[in-house]
């Protein structure tokens, strides 16, 4: 059997690490019951990511990267219009929810309290407001601070909306129509 390169090596183990989430749960996941499942000595996990919250950020890093690069790929294929893109957006934010299941949530609650994991929150958080920004800025005459702010605000409704629809308090569709609007409204309205 081929041995892997480090890089794939690291991938492997969080491939694993986030089936164990999926199926067991953040709690059963440490570092030690990692190296039984991958089939890997306990020093190889511990190379990867040090320690437990070393291997939880890692995880957690990667659903924000993928949701980010999500984000990105489906902008890219729509019409250049205000309702499209919102729509886009939503879509977007809403369909990587649904994609990453309970393992997102589970994850930044393990990790609740945690420095690493709020400069991480932080700096995607930041992240996703230059993109929703960028692609705002065209359809607004809003300054570029106060469209920023904006965005801010968006994401935070948009959490506030994947909540009740994680709580089953409102349908995925009426979620991403909700938050498409809200966008819309934001950046279009005339009234500033």
């Amino acid at each position: 059997m081929a041995r892997l390169s480090k890089q794939n090596r690291r991938q492997q183990l969080l491939d694993v690490a986030l089936k164990m989430v999926r199926e067991e749960g953040a709690d059963e996941l440490t570092l030690v019951s990692l190296a039984l499942r991958a089939n890997v000595s306990r020093p190889v996990t511990y190379d990867h990511f040090g320690t437990r919250a070393g291997l939880l950020l890692a995880l957690y890093q990667q659903l924000e990267r993928a949701y980010v690069d999500a984000l990105r790929g489906a902008l890219a294929t729509v019409p250049r219009t205000l309702p499209a893109l919102a729509a886009q957006m939503s879509a977007a934010y809403f369909g990587c929810l649904v994609d990453a299941g309970v393992e997102a949530p589970a994850l930044s609650a393990a990790l609740q309290g945690s420095e690493a994991m709020a400069v991480q929150q932080l700096a995607m958080r930041d992240e996703y407001v230059e993109v929703m920004h960028n692609v705002l800025q065209p359809f607004t005459d809003l300054p570029d601070d106060v469209l920023r702010l904006y965005c801010i605000g968006l994401l935070g409704a948009a959490d506030a909306i994947a909540r009740e629809q994680q709580g089953g308090r409102v349908g995925i569709s009426e979620a991403t129509r909700a938050f498409a609007s809200l966008i819309e409204h934001a950046v279009g309205s005339p009234t500033r």
